[in-house]
C-alpha cells in the first residue's frame, strides 16, 4: 500500500474474525515496529505476546474481573473498596487507565462513545447493554493475538512517548500487510492477569495492550468518530 493509504485506512477495529495470523507475521510486524525511533536510541519498552492458549486464559481472567467490577457499580466507596477486594477485582495497574477528563478533551470523548454507542443501537441509559460492550474489551474483541506494552519507569513520560511511536509504527506496519488492531488502553486497568503468565522486569510498567487480526464485516467496524479540523489542531503565532 502507499504510505498515504495506510494512514487513512487504519482505524481501530473492535470486532475481530476467527482468521489466524501466523508466527512468521508476527515476528516481521514486530522488527519492523522496532525501526521506531526512541529517546537516545535507549528503545525504553518491552512487549508480551499472547496467542494460542495464552491469550485464552488471559481473556477469561481479564473478563471475570470485569465482570466482578461491575457488581460493584453505584455502591458508596467503601463498599466498592471491601467488596472489591474480597471479589479480587480491584485494580491493580500501573497506570490509571480511568481519568478526570479536561473539559476540552472530554468533549470529544464523550462524543466519540455516543457516536460509538449509537452505531450499535445502545440507549445512554442502557447499562447493561454497555456493560456487555465494554466486556469485549476483555475478551479482545475476539483477535486471535493480543500484545501488551510495557515501558520503563525510569525515563518516565519519554518512556509512554516512545512507546506511543512503537505502537503507531506496528499498527501501520499491520496494516499494510492487511491486518488490523485496536490500541486498548483498558488492559492496564489490571496487571496480576499478566504477570501469571508473563516474566516481566520489575522496573517495565504496563501502559496499554494492542489487539491484532482480521476484521470482521461487524457493523462495529464502519466507525469512524472523525478528526477535528486543521485549524482547531494548531496553535496560533502570536500577533
Amino acid at each position: 500500500m502507499q504510505f498515504s493509504e495506510v494512514l487513512r485506512d487504519r482505524h481501530s477495529v473492535r470486532d475481530f474474525s476467527a482468521q489466524a495470523v501466523s508466527d512468521e507475521q508476527i515476528e516481521s510486524l514486530l522488527s519492523q515496529a522496532l525501526r521506531s525511533p526512541s529517546w537516545s536510541n535507549t528503545q525504553p519498552y518491552r512487549i508480551a505476546v499472547a496467542r494460542g492458549a495464552v491469550r485464552d486464559r488471559l481473556a477469561l481472567a481479564y473478563s471475570q474481573k470485569f465482570e466482578r467490577a461491575t457488581r460493584l457499580q453505584g455502591r458508596p466507596r467503601w463498599q466498592q473498596l471491601l467488596m472489591g477486594a474480597a471479589l479480587g477485582c480491584l485494580p491493580d495497574g500501573d497506570f490509571k487507565p480511568v481519568l478526570n477528563y479536561p473539559p476540552e478533551l472530554h468533549e470529544r470523548r464523550v462524543a466519540t462513545g455516543h457516536g460509538l454507542y449509537r452505531l450499535l443501537g445502545i440507549e445512554r441509559r442502557d447499562m447493561a447493554a454497555r456493560n456487555q460492550q465494554m466486556a469485549r474489551n476483555y475478551a479482545f474483541f475476539g483477535a486471535p493475538v493480543v500484545m501488551f506494552v510495557c515501558v520503563h519507569e525510569g525515563l518516565g513520560a519519554y518512556s509512554v512517548l516512545d512507546a506511543g511511536i512503537l505502537l503507531q509504527s506496528l499498527m501501520l506496519a499491520a496494516k499494510d500487510q492487511g491486518l488490523d488492531s485496536c490500541a486498548q488502553g483498558a488492559l492496564a486497568m489490571w496487571r496480576s492477569p499478566l504477570d501469571k503468565e508473563f516474566e516481566i522486569p520489575s522496573a517495565y510498567k504496563l501502559i496499554c495492550g494492542l489487539s491484532l487480526g482480521y476484521a470482521s464485516d461487524a457493523v462495529i467496524n464502519q466507525f469512524d468518530p472523525g478528526r477535528r479540523p486543521l485549524q482547531e489542531f494548531l496553535i496560533p503565532a502570536k500577533s
